[in-house]
């Protein structure tokens, strides 16, 4: 049976504003019904890097927050640090740049937790089977609170061609250790003919995996984490991969720590998809370059597989913009994550989390509005 994914879009007027819109949709996709009274409500969210502009907008998180109190939750909203070097890196930036992005409490009300502690290192090691582990890493808190919803800005991504709720579980969900051992098979190699030698790969690099030698960067693939980070940063895109296994077991390895986010969660987990400013990278860069189509609206489903699938179809579906990051898919029903990225694969997260259970790519689109 498809599962049922919700829609509204974002056209507005006097009577009926984005936020009411939100939370009608809320209701009408019935994800209140996961939340009983004094369940501690994770709302798994990306506060953004710094000088990012794309994350979901403080504003409309807070209407979730007052839907999830009004049934008598205690919603708190939460994430866990990067494995890179950036504004996120330990649970004091973290919440710094939280804030300075407007996910304050007298904005949000209710509190911001870090879900792996103070460097990254607070985690539940939870058992699944799966084909690449036995056991995955999730923030402790995530995994300790009684239900959760998954609030994801939907966008491109160059490891996993787009991020979606299942990124948003699995690799947002999992703790330093756990976003390693997702990125262990993922190494970047310098294309030297286009390396400039300005060292700003170097500055980007956590674990200092990256040298000059003779005024070309070199990376030591002993020390690499594989966060990936380093191939938007270079700026004469001579930074890539050699695109064997790598990310397809990557995004394999996600839909497994993502099985290991709900496992204690059955019946209690929602996803919310804001297909709004899709930038075609992550929020976890500094800074967010034009959306490559429209804004088009928000989903709500309890199938985290087909919130995802529904929403590259409508983004696919979509007109592209000029001017954009997109090369040649500008036509409507084109694919647009992979004219950024090529050589990704954006499907196998799909496939996979089909295979493996976490959910099933069949949907049926259920619209709330009416033209205006």
């Amino acid at each position: 049976m498809p599962a049922k994914v919700y829609f509204t879009d974002l056209r507005c007027d006097l009577e009926k504003n984005l936020l009411s819109k939100l939370a009608n949709l809320f209701d009408k996709a019935e994800l209140g019904k996961i939340v009983s009274s004094g369940d501690l409500v994770a709302l798994k969210i990306h506060f953004g890097e710094r000088g990012n502009t794309a994350f979901i907008p403080p504003f409309l998180v807070r209407v979730i927050v007052d839907k999830v109190k009004s049934l008598g939750g205690k919603p708190f909203l939460t994430d866990t640090n990067t494995l890179y070097t950036g504004s996120r890196v330990n649970a004091i930036a973290h919440l710094q740049t939280a804030i300075a992005n407007g996910f304050d409490y007298s904005v949000v009300d209710c509190p911001l937790v870090i879900a792996d502690g103070l460097k990254g290192n607070s985690f539940t090691e939870v058992e699944i089977t799966g084909r690449h582990f036995r056991k995955v890493k999730i923030g402790a808190e995530i995994y300790q609170a009684e239900a959760m919803i998954a609030l994801t800005h939907f966008k491109g991504h160059e490891l996993t061609g787009f991020g979606g709720a299942i990124k948003n579980l699995g690799m947002g969900c999992a703790s330093r250790g756990g976003k390693l051992a997702i990125h262990s098979s993922i190494h970047p190699k310098v294309r030297i003919e286009r390396c400039i030698g300005c060292g700003e790969c170097l500055t980007w690099c956590p674990v200092k995996a990256i040298s000059l030698i003779d005024k070309k960067a070199r990376i030591d693939s002993k020390i690499c984490l594989g966060c990936a980070e380093c191939t938007l940063v270079c700026r004469q895109h001579a930074i890539g991969f050699d695109w064997d296994e790598g990310a397809e077991v990557a995004q394999q390895k996600m839909v497994e720590h993502a099985l290991g986010t709900v496992k204690n969660k059955k019946g209690k987990v929602g996803f919310l998809n804001f297909i709004m400013k899709v930038t075609p990278a992550c929020d976890c860069y500094p800074s967010s370059d034009t959306a490559i189509v429209p804004d088009i609206g928000i989903l709500a489903s309890f199938d985290a597989v087909a919130i995802d699938q529904a929403s590259v179809d409508l983004v696919n579906q979509s007109e592209g913009l000029k001017d954009t990051a997109l090369k040649k898919a500008f036509k409507s029903n084109s694919d647009k994550f992979r004219d950024i990225y090529p050589a990704v694969d954006w499907s196998i997260q799909l496939d996979y989390g089909t295979k493996s259970g976490l959910g099933a790519k069949e949907y049926e689109l259920i619209f709330l509005d009416k033209k205006i």
